[in-house]
């Protein structure tokens, strides 16, 4: 009776395992619904320096993911393609006390540069650059910060899954499934918070470009990735 007991056991949890999604790959339902990878786990196909070069050695891929090493100068990276109305996914894990983020309608602006829409990545509780809610983990960096009660941060060691959706001049932020963040570009509440912060003088105004390149920084410490997807909207 024993041994039928365990066969049947097994019987419930090997199919369970079996149907666990592998790293780096989309289900049967999110090719579906027109999700693409943009990273294959094995390469850094897809991805240029913002300068358009080869990715740098500074970038590891090794098991399946994708690391930006301490200190290697390593430098940003951004997608090849650009994008406007998008739902985006991505897996990040940070060493203690880590700075990096990711940027969205990154492009070179007339005036200002080469910018882009930063969703904060951060030690909360060990980083320099801890002081102000937007610059905490899920803000709009130095523009909007992030619903706190809403916002369940997984601690360095562990991952988080970032999603970042833009329809229209909608945008929202979301953590490990809930919403922390909303705002429409180029409205009251968020004219208002752009001219307090460090992109006021850009031109055209920050933010309200029609499209841009996924970035993801490089600040100097150490932060993986894996799972990076995007569906265009």
């Amino acid at each position: 009776m024993k041994k039928v007991f365990c066969f049947l056991a097994a019987c419930v949890i090997l199919p369970a395992a079996g149907f666990s999604q592998k790293l780096n790959t989309l289900s049967s339902k999110e090719k579906k619904q027109g999700w693409t990878l943009l990273f294959d786990g094995t390469s850094t196909n897809g991805w240029t320096t913002t300068g358009g070069k080869p990715v740098p050695a500074g970038w590891e891929v090794k098991d399946g993911i994708l690391t930006v090493k301490k200190g290697a100068k390593g430098g940003d990276i951004i997608t090849a393609g650009e994008y406007s109305d998008f739902d985006f996914s991505i897996d990040y894990n940070i060493t203690p006390g880590c700075n990096s983020g990711i940027k969205y309608f990154f492009t070179k602006y007339e005036k200002g540069g080469n910018l882009g829409m930063e969703y904060q990545i951060l030690d909360d509780a060990l980083a320099e650059d801890n002081k102000l809610e937007n610059h905490r983990t899920g803000s709009f960096y130095d523009v909007m910060p992030p619903n706190d009660d809403a916002k369940k941060t997984n601690p360095p060691g562990q991952w988080n899954t970032v999603r970042i959706v833009s329809k229209g001049k909608k945008v929202e932020h979301w953590l490990n499934g809930k919403k922390i963040l909303e705002f429409t570009r180029g409205d009251q509440a968020y004219t208002a918070a752009v001219a307090k912060s460090k992109f006021a003088k850009a031109e055209p105004a920050f933010g309200t470009v029609e499209k841009g390149h996924i970035l993801l920084q490089d600040h100097g410490g150490e932060v993986s990735f894996r799972n990076i997807k995007i569906k265009t909207l």
